[in-house]
């Protein structure tokens, strides 16, 4: 008979983005750590579609109120989604990433970073962003860097923020686990935006605070100039954006174990460089967190296997040598229109299904 933890470690691998197996056991020491018996057992028997406690219960023949303080205290741990409309509370069971994982960053502790850091090097960094349709997408900061092309709005941050009604800005998951692990970068943790339901239940759970339009802003400004890559989940319709670094982010870095990062991380620019009127100054290089760029004659060239189209490299461009090319129309990527969407996606290409059996 099989082990709680190894079923629910089956049941994460099905959602999404995945959970697989590890040697060494890392990955089920680190759901031991995060769920109960009570919880993983739980789990096993949730949709990733959101439910009222009330239709939980009814279809599982519990008592609702019981069910309800169970879910809510799956919510308050990280282990479920928690939508709130109105009086009416659903919940939901979510991935490993994005999900449980980037929903501990306030529960975080040395031990489980280094479990977590140690997951990562040896099973899920390899798998995280290996799919045709990636979990996140590097996007320009605004359409003005790529000013001979239009830009779409799910391509342009500034136009993300414009169109948000709520807000939150939250810590870092990668660079606090990092950190924990006394690894990474020294650059600031307070860098990631979530929207809508997903502010809201970062709020709630103390994970982040609500911000208006202008500081997130300025927050993007403040990012881009110390050179964090701006990475919104796959979709259209956004519930997060990440600023992320090529030292700590879980995607940057499984994306650098990719043969061609481009094409992984499915981006609809790249960078060129001009050799005629680059001056030589490294600016470039040291800004670029994919390690696409290098010098060939005192001149900066990019690696188009490796640029992901983030633009930092055009930001700074002392002389106006770099800039950003949009690819040719046959190999233009449209997002999923919604979240839900890119995982079924996901799901599809790792032949998984996201519902219960």
């Amino acid at each position: 008979m099989k082990d709680i933890y190894e079923k629910l470690r089956e049941r994460l691998d099905d959602l999404a983005t995945g959970y697989p197996a590890a040697e060494n056991g890392v990955e089920i020491r680190i759901l031991r750590r995060l769920f109960s018996e009570e919880e993983a057992e739980f789990f096993l028997q949730l949709s990733p579609l959101p439910e009222t406690p009330e239709d939980v219960a009814k279809r599982l023949s519990k008592q609702s109120t019981e069910t309800a303080a169970l879910m809510e205290r799956m919510a308050k741990k990280g282990l479920l989604f928690r939508l709130r409309k109105g009086d009416t509370l659903k919940y939901a069971a979510v991935p490993y990433v994005v999900g449980i994982f980037e929903f501990q960053v306030d529960k975080m502790d040395r031990e489980t970073a280094l479990d977590m850091n140690e997951y990562f090097e040896t099973s899920f960094g390899r798998t995280i962003q290996s799919f045709e349709t990636p979990v996140m997408r590097a996007i320009p900061i605004n359409r003005e860097i790529a000013v001979k092309w239009p830009v779409a709005p799910y391509e342009d941050v500034l136009e993300i923020l414009g169109k948000q009604e709520t807000v939150a800005i939250a810590p870092c998951i990668c660079r606090t686990w990092m950190k924990l692990a006394e690894k990474g970068c020294d650059k600031p943790v307070e860098t990631c935006f979530m929207f809508g339901s997903h502010a809201h239940y970062y709020v709630e759970n103390g994970m982040g605070r609500y911000i208006s339009i202008e500081e997130a802003r300025e927050i993007v400004k403040r990012n881009e100039e110390i050179g964090l890559v701006m990475q919104p989940f796959n979709s259209q319709k956004v519930g997060g954006m990440c600023s992320c670094c090529g030292d700590c982010c879980g995607m940057l870095r499984s994306l650098k174990k990719q043969p061609n990062p481009a094409a992984a991380v499915q981006s609809n620019y790249f960078a060129e460089i001009d050799a005629e009127t680059c001056a030589g100054c490294e600016t470039c290089i040291e800004r670029c967190q994919m390690e696409a760029i290098r010098m060939v004659d005192d001149k900066a060239v990019v690696n188009l296997d490796r640029c992901i189209g983030c633009g930092l490299c055009v930001t700074t461009c002392s002389t106006g040598a770099s800039r950003l090319v949009k690819k040719p129309e046959d190999k233009q990527y449209q997002p999923p229109q919604s979240g839900v969407e890119t995982y079924m996606r996901i799901a599809m290409e790792r032949g998984k299904t996201l519902m219960r059996s």
